[in-house]
């Protein structure tokens, strides 16, 4: 038996939190490719990401597109899923708080 918790159920929650606050376009194509036979589209999206994401300082790409792209290709690289639970966890009580904030004024 393994101390570690299962890293698909744990994501599979997160990611489903997180979908709730995307646009329904947005959350759509995310839950599409989540998949498993979506890692043909997944690991190239998510190198391309990354690597537009180094390279933000040229017109058209963004710093934004480095964690996404890194978000993507942890899904596949088991080395990425710990500290990616990590970043989506975070990230998802950072959404809750300023939802909770814009909803008390």
């Amino acid at each position: 038996m393994s101390d570690k918790p299962d890293f698909h159920g744990e994501m599979d929650r997160l990611q489903d939190h997180l979908e709730d606050h995307l646009p329904e376009w947005a959350s759509r194509n995310f839950d599409r490719l989540r998949r498993p036979e979506a890692v043909w589209v997944r690991a190239p999206a998510g190198v391309a990401l990354a690597a537009g994401g180094v390279f933000s300082v040229l017109p058209g790409l963004g710093l934004w597109m480095l964690p996404v792209g890194l978000a993507l290709l942890a899904v596949d690289v088991p080395v990425m899923q710990d500290p990616l639970a990590r970043m989506l966890n975070f990230a998802n009580r950072q959404i809750d708080k300023r939802t909770k904030k814009t909803g008390d004024s």
